[in-house]
């Protein structure tokens, strides 16, 4: 923002998701005279999914895989209201906030994530932890190794979900709940893990891939049930088809996750799933003056798998769009690749590399992808080397 200039125009962003954080340098990078950027953030730490699996692992600090939005706003001249939308007034042009006032808009994006979907299975809602948000997962994930460590903690671990997030989750699970467990004296072979998948584990990948997954599980002594549909969970179990019951101490769902709930009363078009419909330019189907990106969002003309890499890839032409439709010019279509390098960790130093039919993996696909992941974070949390590089206002 050029501070010398009257404030005459707002564009707010809704939420510190990926896309977000990069739109935040990108107009401080290319202020306009008179423009105020301003986040809205319900948390104030941003988690990057790419390192989240490492965090659970424990391979990184939970610092190491955060932005810092405070300190991203105070450097890129935002202004910052710590609040929770829960509301979209677009007749007067205002964003409704849970206990604080509305703030207005001339241009407003949305990229708050998505919620837990544990409705389709009986008893989830009360006996299962819900990988959606990330920001509270962390903290179940904290809460349910302290539990572990205890002489009599839980040791049977079940995941619902055979997406590559259920299968990074449990892998991650694994190698911390065994380690904490040779750090207190607790028999490491006295936890089972058990993934369960209505299909195939990994379906949106090629066969060498999930074969590939198959032999870690296997070699690891992991249980995986695939083509077993979790019916409900109860307090001890999960019960699988018709009869079959699975004992269970601790279940996580990382099944479909589903969209906010104050979206269905913005008038906003949506998919069949409550989505935000944008377009190729990433603005909504019918308000060119509302934007969404990440998951929170559905590409109607090219549909996407929720990952975070195109919450990533949408950063740019996002900020682009933004900046042009502050200026009055005509907005440019983005469409995302079809495919993209998925880079999946099997919990340890290890990973497999995935990308239409090729396939590779190794230590040293998990070393480009802690390179890249790294690489990624830098440019957000290394505040002095982007203050340096920001125009002078």
């Amino acid at each position: 923002m050029d501070r010398a200039a009257p404030i005459t125009f707002d564009i707010v962003l809704v939420g510190g998701g990926h896309a977000h954080v990069h739109v935040l340098v990108n107009l401080a990078m290319r202020p306009l005279p008179g423009v105020r950027v301003t986040l809205v953030a319900r948390d104030l730490a941003t988690p990057y999914s790419g390192m989240l699996p490492g965090v659970i692992a424990g391979l990184y600090r939970p610092a190491q895989a955060h932005i810092d939005l405070l300190r991203l706003a105070a450097a890129t001249g935002t202004r910052l209201i710590h609040a929770e939308a829960n509301g979209l007034d677009r007749v007067n042009k205002r964003v409704l906030l849970a206990g604080q006032p509305p703030i207005a808009y001339d241009l407003v994006s949305i990229d708050v994530g998505i919620a837990p979907s544990l409705t389709p299975i009986a008893g989830a809602t009360e006996h299962a932890i819900a990988v959606k948000p990330i920001g509270s997962f962390l903290k179940k994930i904290d809460d349910l190794v302290e539990r572990c460590r205890q002489p009599d903690g839980p040791r049977r671990v079940v995941t619902i979900g055979g997406g590559a997030g259920g299968v990074e989750l449990l892998l991650s699970l694994r190698t911390r709940l065994r380690a904490e467990a040779r750090d207190t004296g607790i028999d490491a072979d006295a936890f089972s893990f058990t993934l369960v998948s209505d299909g195939e584990i990994l379906a949106t990948h090629n066969g060498h891939v999930r074969d590939a997954f198959r032999r870690v599980f296997a070699a690891r002594g992991m249980t995986l049930r695939e083509h077993a549909h979790a019916r409900a969970v109860t307090a001890d179990a999960v019960s699988i088809g018709h009869s079959e019951r699975l004992a269970a101490d601790v279940v996580l769902v990382t099944t479909d996750a589903a969209a906010p709930a104050w979206f269905r009363d913005t008038g906003l078009d949506h998919d069949a799933k409550g989505f935000l419909a944008v377009g190729p330019t990433l603005q909504s189907t019918n308000d060119p003056d509302v934007f969404a990106a990440g998951d929170c969002a559905a590409l109607v003309a090219s549909p996407r798998e929720k990952a975070g890499v195109y919450a990533v890839r949408a950063g740019p032409p996002l900020a682009d769009n933004l900046h042009r439709r502050a200026r009055g010019q005509p907005t440019d279509p983005w469409t995302p690749q079809r495919r993209h390098l998925a880079l999946i960790s099997t919990g340890e130093r290890y990973a497999v590399a995935s990308r239409g039919w090729f396939k590779a993996e190794g230590a040293f696909v998990w070393t480009v992808k802690d390179w890249i992941d790294r690489r990624w974070m830098r440019t957000y949390q290394d505040v002095d080397a982007m203050i340096a590089r920001l125009p002078s206002q």
